[in-house]
């Protein structure tokens, strides 16, 4: 008998099964189970089978025709607990003349015999019957044979675990697995539990002896690429010992006979060979179970069935019919399993999505991103999409969402627009009921033609060129380049960098170090700045803007005296040329002034190799500046110079007139009055070191960073006299724009620098160029930027610098200031 419990009522709780007496309720512990034919059996599901023998203990037996299980389940929760009382009624008639049961937990046979009558007696000593008069009739006397003989009266029985029971029609015995009394037998290959034993009992008529035996398997399974093959003895030696005939053969899932096209369904086969009954069964059929395991971390399932055989077989020579049944759990071996795990990413909604199938008993506690471990519900808390999903054949699946732009992806790019997004993940499971974690890893990957590149733009005037920098997709992950230099953050304070998260922008001189010089004309100069974005890692060109642009230049200036300057421009044509050594005609004349990219030439109309040619109405004045490296060619073998720039002033011929001129000696030496005049001087601030661009009124107030070097020019204008110097007697700064205001700190003091200065105050030299024709009416210093503090707080962001000047006679023996300007500044230790 069968009795099936819903998972409903038993997940989650704990089952104890009484057996009901009449009034008695008797829990059925596991050896009383076993001794009374009980047994029970459950899924990982919940579902619970108990199976009851129709023989057992406490069954309500009418006649061996009808009968009757009572049974109380107790189911226990946190709640409380709970019972359920079940009564079931059979009737069962056809029975063989020995009937042999193989449960999970017992065997059982039991023989027809007639006329008995009454229960199992005890009898304490002897071998002598029950008493004469007939007033109790049962079982009198048992000897097991292991295979010697072992005797036991019916209450040494059942204290050793036996079952014994005496009806109407039938003597019952029924034994556990492995008792002292069991032999373990080998027959046909296949191990078997094997119980012999004969019963004395008492009839009406006298005293009988019946011998009885029960054979059953405990192996006998092999598994063969995933199929389940059964064998069962044909010949089963304990039990026949002659010919028989088979009459029935059947095969059955928990307990429950299947016909053939069941049989067919589910891929079972039920066949005989000449030594075994055999049954096959795929791994995975829907009547069996899978479960997980995780022996050593790694991931495992078994699978498992209880196939039923059912012989009945009718001896030759007795015509004895035995039924032969037995209910065999099976469990393959631990298999290996890899967690299948699907990915379902769209790489166009941007989201990784992938989903793990697992058994039923399978729960996932956390997951390991690339930033750390994270447990289910923190995941779901920073937007990972976890869910769990159930499915009809028992299996669940759990599915993982994850954007691309979170901060667990990885992201690299293998192509100039394409982005690989990576995200690598370790799930930690645990198996249920155990609790034995494992872990699985997955590493997903998308990709995605997804990058919007920089772009760059820009634009000139006068004298600068501005440059703005759009960002990508990838924001500023960039290296730019200026020119040939990497983008520092000094170059950046110095072409005025501003930056706004979307958008950075510079601002460039058109002479700055970085750019490039492609062409000079007379009265222009074609400059050019080169910005480049590289990728960090590849090095691939992001974007590139080569912007050109024309700024006003003056290359030569004549004067009306004959003086002639020029300016010699390292273009990019001569990239290797040294402006230092390039001369006029005359290779002695030099450059006045030089650095890496200019030369400065400063020459007379008739110096230097300077030639003239008239014309109808004008006089031409030529030279040209060039780098001569064949200085030792003979001069009937020219060679052009690398370097070639011809300088040339046109003066206009009006009229010619003649001058007739006489001397006489002078009666006295001229002497100059004494008498007050005007002259004029200005302080400008240059924009750099080589004092050619100042800044103008409308560019005041000017932004200066702390300790950038600022430069002045202090100039005597309106004067062409060379016997006047300039001297730079005090220059001092305020906080307000009147001179006199406090505080105020002085840069120089009596003509030098102010030694109680840390950050010293340089003078430059001053040389004739095309805009200084008399050097001594001009000084030059500089200072780097400061402020005012009090208290370390900044007083004011803006600074006024005054200067008091000296205009001397270089032809006078004057002391003081006039005798020039300090020049070698001493430099102390104290600071602003």
């Amino acid at each position: 008998m069968r009795l099936s419990l819903d998972k409903a009522l038993a997940v989650g709780n704990e089952l104890e099964v009484e057996a009901v007496n009449c009034t008695q309720h008797i829990v059925l512990t596991p050896g009383l189970a076993a001794q009374c034919g009980y047994s029970m059996e459950s899924d990982p599901w919940g579902n619970t089978r108990i199976y009851s023998s129709l023989l057992g203990c406490y069954v309500d037996n009418k006649d061996d025709q009808t009968f009757n299980v009572g049974l109380r389940l107790r189911l226990y929760s946190q709640s409380g607990v709970v019972t359920h009382d079940v009564d079931q009624t059979c009737i069962y008639t056809r029975w063989a003349s020995r009937e042999i049961l193989c449960d999970r937990n017992y065997m059982e046979v039991s023989d027809f015999i007639a006329g008995a009558k009454g229960p199992a007696q005890d009898v304490k000593e002897g071998n002598n019957p029950p008493d004469a008069s007939g007033a109790a009739h049962g079982i009198w006397k048992l000897t097991f044979y292991t295979p010697e003989p072992v005797a036991m009266v019916p209450r040494e029985a059942e204290q050793a675990g036996y079952g014994l029971m005496l009806t109407s029609t039938r003597l019952v015995v029924r034994s556990p697995y492995n008792t002292a009394e069991t032999t373990s037998e080998e027959v046909g290959g296949v191990p078997m539990e094997v119980i012999r034993v004969s019963a004395y009992y008492q009839t009406l008529h006298g005293l009988n002896v019946v011998n009885m035996a029960a054979a059953c398997p405990t192996g006998g399974v092999l598994f063969i690429n995933n199929l389940i093959s059964w064998h069962v003895p044909r010949l089963m030696t304990p039990l026949v010992d002659d010919s028989f005939e088979v009459l029935e053969l059947h095969m059955g899932i928990n307990g429950k006979r299947l016909d053939r096209s069941q049989m067919v369904t589910r891929g079972y086969t039920l066949s005989t060979t000449r030594h075994h009954f055999v049954i096959e069964i795929p791994v995975g059929s829907p009547d069996g179970h899978f479960k997980s395991h995780a022996p050593d971390y790694q991931y495992h399932i078994t699978y498992s069935v209880e196939p039923m055989l059912e012989v009945l077989w009718r001896t030759t020579g007795t015509q004895d019919d035995t039924r032969y049944k037995v209910l065999f759990p099976i469990t393959t071996p631990l298999m290996p399993q890899l967690p299948h795990f699907q990915e379902n990413t769209v790489p166009e909604a941007r989201v990784f999505t992938v989903l793990g199938t697992f058994l039923h008993d399978v729960v996932l506690k956390n997951i390991t991103f690339s930033t750390g471990v994270l447990t289910v519900e923190e995941s779901n808390a920073r937007g990972f999409t976890i869910q769990e999903h159930r499915y009809k054949n028992g299996t669940k699946g759990y599915s993982l969402s994850v954007p691309f732009d979170s901060d667990v992806v990885l992201k690299n790019n293998p192509e100039l627009l394409v982005t690989t997004y990576s995200l690598p993940l370790t799930f930690g499971f645990i198996v249920l009921p155990e609790e034995t974690p494992f872990a699985h890893q997955v590493e997903l990957q998308a990709s995605l033609k997804d990058v919007e590149l920089p772009t760059i733009t820009g634009t000139c005037d006068k004298k600068h060129f501005y440059i703005t920098v759009k960002y990508g997709s990838q924001g500023n992950n960039f290296q730019a380049m200026v020119g040939y230099s990497h983008l520092t953050p000094e170059m950046a304070e110095e072409y005025k960098f501003q930056e706004n998260g979307t958008h950075f922008s510079l601002v460039l001189p058109y002479d700055a170090a970085d750019t490039a010089f492609e062409l000079m004309n007379t009265d222009s100069l074609r400059a050019r700045v080169d910005l480049c974005l590289l990728d960090h890692i590849n090095n691939w060109v992001l974007a590139d803007l080569y912007l050109s642009c024309t700024f006003p230049f003056t290359t030569t200036t004549c004067y009306p005296n004959g003086t002639m300057t020029a300016t010699a421009v390292k273009v990019q044509s001569v990239a290797e040329l040294v402006p230092s050594r390039l001369t006029l005609k005359d290779q002695s004349c030099k450059p006045v002034f030089s650095d890496d990219r200019f030369a400065l030439f400063s020459f007379s109309g008739d110096s230097c190799g300077t030639t003239r040619t008239f014309f109808d109405h004008y006089m031409l004045y030529e030279n040209e500046i060039g780098l001569y490296y064949n200085r030792g060619v003979a001069k009937t073998s020219p060679i052009d110079p690398p370097y070639r720039q011809t300088i040339s002033c046109y003066y206009v011929v009006n009229e010619t007139q003649t001058v007739a001129v006489g001397s006489k000696q002078r009666l006295y030496e001229p002497k100059a009055d004494i008498s007050s005049g005007q002259l004029m001087v200005q302080i400008r601030l240059a924009q750099d070191s080589s004092y050619q661009l100042f800044y103008q009124a409308e560019d005041y107030p000017v932004v200066k960073y702390l300790r950038q070097p600022l430069y002045f020019e202090v100039e005597l204008i309106e004067s062409t006299d060379p016997n006047l110097e300039l001297i730079v007697e005090k220059c001092w700064a305020t906080l307000d724009e009147d001179w006199t205001s406090l505080p105020s700190w002085d840069i120089i003091v009596d003509g030098c620098e102010n030694p109680d200065d840390l950050y010293v105050t340089v003078f430059h030299p001053v040389v004739s160029d095309s805009r200084v024709l008399v050097p001594s009416h001009i000084k030059r210093f500089s200072m780097n930027m400061f402020t005012f503090t009090k208290d370390k707080a900044v007083l004011k962001d803006k600074i006024y610098v005054h200067c008091d000047a000296v205009i001397c006679d270089t032809t006078s023996q004057a002391d003081g200031l006039c005798r020039g300007q300090c020049v070698q500044p001493t430099r102390q230790s104290n600071a602003r």
